[in-house]
């Protein structure tokens, strides 16, 4: 049996989205930018996109601006931002748990003569408002939270920070890295006072290497990619039609019957919470609790055990799950989120990240947690650290 259980990571594209795709490819693989009958039909596929993307936030389309994923989609709002705005000012804020792409996005910026102000979370992983409202300074043009943490899981109080951060300066551009969180949470940029949102195509099982930006209309963002000037300049490029056809085919699909698909992950998470901490001894789960964080994500440390060890041993069972974040992986580093979380010592490196997907079932729950039943005390006499 095989059990992928690292979909915070990547997420398998549904067949018809593949389907979708490989048909773009092959039948209608016009340039959309050309005007003849093949560029039609993929400026079609374009413009299609774009409402049914809009429609799950319910935005203006014309605020959509597709890119080649969140990596992208979070430079260009932070650097684009903060450029566009930077007469005003030169303070950002952004929170200690945020992936590279914000982080090392911000950490450039530096070099510019921004400043960064990083807020710390609780042990939940979970911003303070009121630590917030102490950081925002009259020369602050930009906040950027992520709305789920790809780690552990918690849920950031986005809503209560957009509402904060406009009655205290309306100009001040609220940016969210929903990489984590669309598909998995109803999003409404414009009640939640969110002026950019990020978005990636592969953690919805959609293509890899697509994704999008919302810009609130009237937001001041520069682009940060020159050429031909398609998407009205802000992202300059030929349009990668097929994977956003894709993207926009795998959103629907998300959301329709979303509360049942929702309600269903977080049966799967309870059980899988509740099963690891009555079958292995000497673990802790990290994050908040099951039904306050997202309901996809599970961190769990295993004390007495390196997650490598664990990983490689799951993995040649065929049961794949992950070390914090994959996007970090392949560079082994103490996680700044388990840290921030204030997670011991001891700990800090027998974290592993269980993620679920739509398509996740209980059978490959149970193989998991057979396995780890099966193996963690027999480890822990060999490769105890």
């Amino acid at each position: 049996m095989e059990a992928y259980l690292d979909n915070s990571a990547t997420t398998r594209a549904f067949k018809e989205v593949a389907e979708l795709v490989a048909k773009i490819m092959t039948e209608e693989y016009g340039n959309a930018s050309s005007v003849h009958h093949m560029g039609t039909l993929s400026a079609n596929r374009l413009f299609g996109a774009r409402e049914t993307i809009a429609g799950t936030l319910k935005v203006d389309p014309a605020e959509i601006i597709f890119t080649s994923g969140g990596t992208e989609s979070d430079n260009m709002a932070i650097i684009g931002g903060a450029r566009a705005n930077a007469w005003r000012g030169k303070h950002i804020i952004t929170t200690s748990i945020e992936h590279p792409a914000v982080l090392e996005t911000c950490e450039a910026l530096k070099k510019e003569g921004f400043e960064i102000t990083h807020l710390k979370v609780d042990e939940n992983g979970v911003v303070s408002l009121e630590e917030l409202k102490n950081a925002i300074r009259e020369d602050t043009i930009l906040v950027s939270m992520m709305m789920v943490n790809n780690e552990i899981g918690a849920i950031q109080p986005v809503q209560e920070a957009g509402k904060l951060i406009k009655s205290i300066d309306e100009k001040i551009l609220f940016h969210v890295d929903a990489v984590q969180a669309y598909g998995k949470l109803l999003i409404r940029p414009r009640s939640m006072n969110i002026d950019l949102l990020s978005v990636s195509s592969h953690k919805i099982h959609g293509p890899k290497g697509v994704g999008f930006l919302y810009i609130k209309k009237g937001t001041k963002i520069n682009p940060i990619c020159y050429g031909g000037g398609q998407q009205k300049g802000m992202r300059s490029g030929t349009e990668n039609v097929p994977g956003i056809a894709g993207m926009a085919l795998a959103a629907k699909m998300c959301y329709e019957d979303f509360d049942n698909k929702i309600e269903r992950l977080y049966e799967l998470k309870k059980y899988l919470i509740e099963s690891l901490n009555k079958r292995i001894t000497d673990i802790r789960i990290n994050g908040p609790e099951p039904s306050e964080g997202a309901p996809h994500i599970v961190s769990v440390s295993i004390r007495g055990l390196r997650a490598e060890t664990i990983l490689n041993m799951l993995s040649s069972k065929q049961i794949y799950v992950s070390a914090g974040s994959a996007c970090t992986s392949n560079n082994p580093h103490i996680s700044d989120t388990l840290q921030a979380i204030g997670l011991e010592r001891d700990l800090l490196e027998s974290t592993i990240r269980i993620s679920m997907s739509l398509e996740t079932t209980k059978e490959e729950i149970d193989y998991l947690l057979d396995t780890l039943e099966d193996q963690v005390e027999t480890m822990r006499k060999f490769y105890r650290h």
